[in-house]
């Protein structure tokens, strides 16, 4: 199994953030799960990819040239693909895996997550999609997420597809049982509303 990790470039304010990233690579990695990421050896992508190779784990990294050529890449990884963009990157990262979670970070984490949610909700694959929600990071987004749903912009099913938790264990427990639910129209047709 590999499990693609979206998280920050850099490590955030908070140490607890850092130490979830260390936490996660190394769970990872003693579940005998392969670890997809970004390839950076910075931030908080740095911290989960050296605790699963501390750990005994395979890494995978994919990351853009134009970042390669910056000095940023991580030289420790089981494999490292160089691709010519960021489409490229994600979609790469998102073929190799089996499902994803979302560490901490910014708005590249954001648009990964939300691309991968997305691709589920319109059938395009039954990988779970999760939130590591560290120290309530994500508590905000949750509630905006909630809000959308009652709003009638997002169906509840479509929204109980992300899973989150703030404990790891509980959240890996997600992540492995997740089933799919069937995915129907997504979208009312004229003569429906």
């Amino acid at each position: 199994m590999r499990i693609c990790v979206f998280c920050g470039s850099s490590a955030g304010n908070q140490p607890e953030y850092l130490d979830a990233a260390k936490q996660l690579g190394t769970a990872l990695a003693k579940a005998g799960i392969d670890l997809v990421y970004g390839g950076a050896q910075v931030g908080l992508m740095g911290a989960v990819a050296d605790a699963a190779i501390a750990a005994g784990g395979n890494v995978i990294g994919v990351i853009p040239r134009h970042l390669v050529e910056r000095e940023l890449a991580h030289t420790g990884l089981t494999e490292l693909h160089e691709v010519s963009s960021m489409h490229e990157r994600k979609a790469m990262m998102a073929d190799l895996s089996d499902g994803f979670i979302a560490l901490p970070g910014g708005v590249g984490t954001f648009e990964e997550l939300f691309e991968v949610w997305t691709w589920g909700q319109l059938g395009h694959h039954q990988k779970p999609c999760a939130l590591f929600n560290v120290s309530g990071y994500y508590d905000k987004l949750i509630a905006f997420l909630d809000h959308a749903t009652t709003e009638g912009f997002m169906k509840q099913p479509y929204r109980d597809m992300l899973l989150v938790d703030a404990e790891l264990d509980s959240l890996l427990s997600k992540v492995k049982h997740y089933e799919a639910p069937k995915v129907a129209k997504w979208v009312e047709s004229k003569s429906e509303r």
